[in-house]
């Protein structure tokens, strides 16, 4: 089987500029621009309807734009749309494999398909058995796997080109924290093997831990871009909360820790939230503070902001009230892009 080497281009392994797509009067994508270098992970978040799965099927050539230019792999998406297909992998929201053949099966069937002869497919089929440690289930029909398994072999099938460029949209969606975690470990081993990948999730951990840079779509449009660290930079430095004894004790709580920020505290659920205004011994004023208000306090602590609070800040709700929305978006209709 012909593999597919990773690009050496010096430039973008992906490159999205100016990206619009509608559907009717639904304008999902006004404007996308995105970039990523190769050998790198690109985390793309959103709230509710944002378009992340509509821009990833722009760039994997399942929809054709309304304007703007996408490039993977110095391919134009549009243009070089036959071409760019041998040259990246797609792995959905859902393990996209027939479960009535075997793991093997599968990855020998992606692999014919791909043009490869009946001997190279399934030498390559066993490379990715191996890899994604499947060996045990190889020749048990797919219909049998656990979750991870069948995602593991969905990964696997994406791969069996060896593609420079691969689309993760939501790759770990319904793995239970195991699967996620093998999940990620593959992840991290492609693109240290050169890979370049772009995920979609709707875990904040784990963009968090996998994605070199990070770009938040709002709208369909791009709200924030950076790593993560710089993106929980940009809503502030480290935050002080108190857990209440009792929440009737709210109000003198955040009366009582106010001086110690430049910002209003925030509450809720007998929780008080304070961006310190200095890090150095704000544990030690906090407790003092809250002693002479009388105030009883279960628990105290100090931390950095998370991902969770750069989409609260960003969007104005929290990343889980996104999923719901997002799956009805993905359910609009397209317009696919021929062959």
């Amino acid at each position: 089987m012909r593999a597919i080497k990773t690009t050496t281009s010096s430039g973008p392994a992906i490159e999205v500029v100016g990206l619009h797509k509608a559907f009717g009067d639904v304008q999902a994508l006004a404007g996308v621009d995105l970039e990523a270098q190769p050998g790198t992970v690109l985390g793309l978040l959103g709230p509710n309807g944002a378009g992340k799965t509509t821009a990833v099927r722009v760039m994997t050539t399942l929809l054709r734009p309304d304007a703007g230019t996408v490039r993977v792999a110095g391919l134009d998406a549009v243009r070089d749309a036959a071409a760019l297909r041998e040259r990246i992998g797609l792995a959905g929201q859902y393990a996209a494999v027939d479960e009535n053949l075997t793991g093997t099966e599968n990855l020998v069937m992606v692999g014919r398909l791909y043009g490869a002869s009946r001997r190279s497919a399934r030498r390559r089929a066993a490379e990715l058995i191996e890899r994604f440690d499947l060996v045990e289930a190889a020749d048990r029909p797919a219909k049998t796997y656990s979750g991870g398994m069948r995602r593991r072999l969905d990964l696997a099938a994406a791969l069996v080109a060896a593609p420079p460029v691969l689309f993760l949209d939501e790759p770990t969606t319904g793995l239970d924290p195991r699967s996620r975690l093998e999940l990620w470990s593959v992840v991290e081993q492609l693109v240290a093997d050169g890979t370049t990948v772009l995920l979609t999730t709707q875990y904040l951990d784990e963009a968090d831990r996998l994605a070199h840079r990070i770009a938040v779509i709002d709208h369909g449009r791009v709200i924030a871009d950076g790593t993560a660290d710089s993106l929980k930079d940009r809503i502030g430095g480290e935050r002080l909360e108190a857990t209440l004894a009792d929440p009737s004790q709210t109000a003198s709580a955040v009366e009582a820790l106010a001086p110690m920020s430049d910002e209003p505290p925030g509450a809720g659920d007998g929780v008080v939230r304070v961006v310190v205004r200095q890090r150095n011994g704000a544990l030690v004023e906090a407790v003092r503070r809250l002693d002479e208000a009388g105030v009883d306090v279960e628990d105290l602590a100090l931390r950095r902001p998370t991902l969770d609070d750069v989409f609260l800040t960003l969007t104005g709700h929290a990343a889980e009230e996104r999923a719901e929305a997002q799956r009805r978006t993905d359910d609009r209709p397209e317009e696919v892009l021929s062959a």
